[in-house]
């Protein structure tokens, strides 16, 4: 276990090279230098503080860095955000409560042509990215009437309706009982491998970052800096009983060290 950023030899998605972020006199994030390879898959961990959900907010655009660049496949973050290269699932799914469940899925392609942007639409449509994530029967569904963990996958399939390149997913399932969340995760591996999109996940749970992650970050908070980042060598596909195995207990046990640490 190490704390390199090797891609493997991967184009790159995502650079930041002593990216800080500042809220007045507040250093939030400090000299954060990462290299995220195109079709990774990341988990983000740190104790409460460490700018976990900050990180993903300076990538995404919606914060400037103080300090440093961040570069999404070697464009800037608001030219990258101007060409849809990424999308953000949030800890809630923010959906219309109005609109079916298909209608939010095409919401960003209704927006884009209302604007007069050119939306770019991937290979499949958006009934097809609801079957994508097994909601297929149930698209004329309003928010109300889908389970919380439906309706995060509703925000799953909205976000990869423009294809893009990175997607960012900020605790989407932390609100959900074990069970759910267990299937969405294994959802969300499929999704990744069929897709090759590139994933930073943040998390509060030391075995769904394993479970899920090519390579886990761990933050220090306070400010919030990189400690180190862990390769995560499991067999592929994964799947759930992967946690009772030696190998697994041994990457959790190793990072609920290090996580005391921060």
């Amino acid at each position: 276990m190490d704390g390199t950023t090797n891609t493997g030899g991967r184009s790159i998605a995502a650079t930041l090279t002593g990216a800080s972020v500042k809220f007045g006199s507040f250093t939030a994030l400090s000299n954060i230098s990462l290299e995220i390879g195109e079709g990774q898959f990341w988990t983000i961990l740190g104790p409460s503080g460490c700018g976990k959900s900050t990180m993903l907010r300076l990538v995404s655009d919606l914060l400037p860095p103080a300090d440093g660049t961040v570069e999404i496949l070697g464009k800037s973050t608001e030219a990258a955000r101007l060409a849809r290269e990424f999308a953000f699932v949030f800890q809630d799914a923010t959906l219309l409560p109005w609109r079916t469940a298909l209608k939010n899925v095409e919401l960003p392609l209704e927006m884009g042509r209302k604007r007069g942007i050119p939306i770019p639409q991937g290979d499949r449509t958006p009934m097809e990215l609801l079957e994508l994530v097994g909601l297929k029967g149930r698209e004329n569904a309003l928010p109300h009437e889908l389970s919380g963990g439906m309706r995060q996958r509703v925000a799953i399939a909205r976000a990869l309706v423009c294809q893009p390149k990175l997607l960012l997913m900020d605790e989407p399932f932390g609100a959900l009982d074990e069970m759910t969340r267990d299937r969405l995760n294994m959802q969300l591996l499929e999704i990744w491998r069929e897709t090759g999109v590139t994933c930073l996940f943040v998390t509060h749970s030391i075995p769904e970052a394993v479970l899920l992650g090519q390579k886990v970050l761990m933050l220090r908070a306070h400010p919030g800096r990189v400690k180190e980042v862990v390769d995560i060598n499991l067999p592929e596909p994964r799947a759930v009983d992967l946690r009772e195995t030696a190998e697994f207990n041994e990457y959790s046990s190793y990072l609920r060290k290090s996580l005391e640490d921060c």
